[in-house]
């Protein structure tokens, strides 16, 4: 019998694209508070509050959208008209209407893996925009269950695992999140394997645990079945 029996799958920047449209936003953020700062000043500002921000509004595009919200009232001295408010919040009503992308070789790994083994989509950010996501990219059919949780921690990893598998130490963890997708799946016992996608947010950001025996890294889900293989999965 296969060691190995469950994936968990990230979704944002893993099976489709996201970081693109937040990166988009932002310049349109700083274009907009242009006269107020130099662009990398008002870009850390940005970011400083949407770290500050995350233990309040978790993570996702309204929570970004409030964030860009309040570095506004601090960047105009709390003389922010109502007029860049209501342009701030079209900015995240379009985020939230973007059409999904999905990433190559998405569909074609997952229905490849799917037979063989029991497929969990985790994913953390904002329910209602998670759920969106994933009926528009049509992928949902080829999982056995979704997990949309506040955040990725050792004990997430370890309850989905054992809920959705037989536990984490027969289970793999494949994201683009050092930090939310491969460190705490390792540390919950499980198999983490890094794909790197060409945006990442500074947040996700981590270093490599390149001694842990259970780590590997891909550069597209293409290479996905091979790397299973080659641990005897």
């Amino acid at each position: 019998m296969s060691t190995l029996t469950t994936i968990g799958f990230d979704a944002d920047d893993t099976l489709w694209q996201n970081e693109t449209f937040f990166r988009l936003t932002e310049q349109r953020f700083v274009d907009l508070l242009a006269e107020h700062g130099d662009a990398a000043v008002i870009g850390r500002r940005l970011l400083d509050t949407e770290k500050r921000n995350l233990e309040f509004y978790g993570f996702g595009i309204k929570g970004f959208t409030l964030s860009m919200i309040e570095t506004a009232i601090q960047l105009t001295e709390g003389r922010a008209p109502a007029r860049l408010v209501e342009e701030i919040l079209g900015y995240g009503r379009e985020m939230l209407r973007h059409p999904v992308e999905t990433l190559p070789d998405a569909r074609e790994t997952l229905k490849s893996l799917s037979g063989e083994y029991r497929l969990v989509l985790i994913t953390k950010g904002d329910l209602f925009d998670q759920e969106r996501k994933l009926a528009a990219s049509r992928l949902g059919d080829l999982f056995h269950a979704v997990e949309i949780v506040s955040d990725k921690t050792e004990a997430t990893y370890a309850r989905i695992f054992a809920r959705h598998g037989d536990g984490p130490e027969r289970a793999m963890m494949v994201g683009n999140s050092l930090r939310s997708d491969v460190l705490p799946a390792l540390a919950a016992g499980s198999w983490g394997v890094h794909m790197p996608h060409e945006l990442t947010w500074e947040y996700e950001h981590a270093e490599a645990p390149l001694e842990a025996p259970r780590f590997r890294r891909i550069d597209g889900l293409a290479d996905l079945p091979a790397l299973i293989r080659s641990i005897g999965g």
